[in-house]
C-alpha cells in the first residue's frame, strides 16, 4: 500500500470571505472565530471568518469550508498548494487559499466539499473530518 502525501484536516464551521473598504479598521466582529484571517492592501480589507459572525450589511461570500493542511510545513517545502490546488482544479472545484506561517488553508465552497475530499484521497491525502 502506497504511502499518504499529507494529512488534511475538514474543519467543523462554515466561513465567509469578506472585503470592507481599505480605510476600516479591523471588526470586533471577526474575533469571536477560532479561526480568521485578515488582508490588508492599498485596494481592500479582505477578511475570513466564522460565517455566523458577519452582519448583513457587509459584502462577503459564504458557504466556505476549511481545508487545513495538518503539522508545520517548513519554508523550504515546494509544490504542496500547487498540488492541491491542481488536484482540485482537475475536479472542477474553485478554492481560495490561505497560507500561513506554520500551514496552509484551502477553502472550498459548501457544495464541493465532498467531491474535494474524494479527489485528494484518491490521490494519496489523508482526510479527517
Amino acid at each position: 500500500m502506497s504511502e499518504k502525501i499529507l494529512t488534511i484536516r475538514l474543519l467543523e464551521e462554515k466561513y465567509g470571505v469578506c472585503r470592507l473598504n481599505n480605510n476600516e479598521s479591523i471588526p470586533e466582529w471577526i474575533k469571536n472565530s477560532d479561526f480568521f484571517s485578515i488582508t490588508k492592501t492599498c485596494d481592500e480589507l479582505s477578511i475570513v471568518c466564522l460565517e455566523k459572525d458577519i452582519p448583513d450589511e457587509v459584502k462577503c461570500e459564504k458557504e466556505w469550508r476549511i481545508l487545513k493542511v495538518e503539522g508545520q510545513l517548513d519554508f523550504s517545502l515546494v509544490g504542496i498548494l500547487s498540488s492541491i490546488s491542481t488536484i482540485l482544479a482537475k475536479s472542477g472545484i474553485s478554492i481560495f487559499a490561505i497560507s500561513t506561517y506554520d500551514t496552509d488553508y484551502i477553502l472550498v465552497k459548501e457544495k464541493d466539499v465532498d467531491n474535494a475530499m474524494k479527489a485528494l484521497i484518491k490521490n494519496k491525502y489523508e482526510v479527517i473530518v
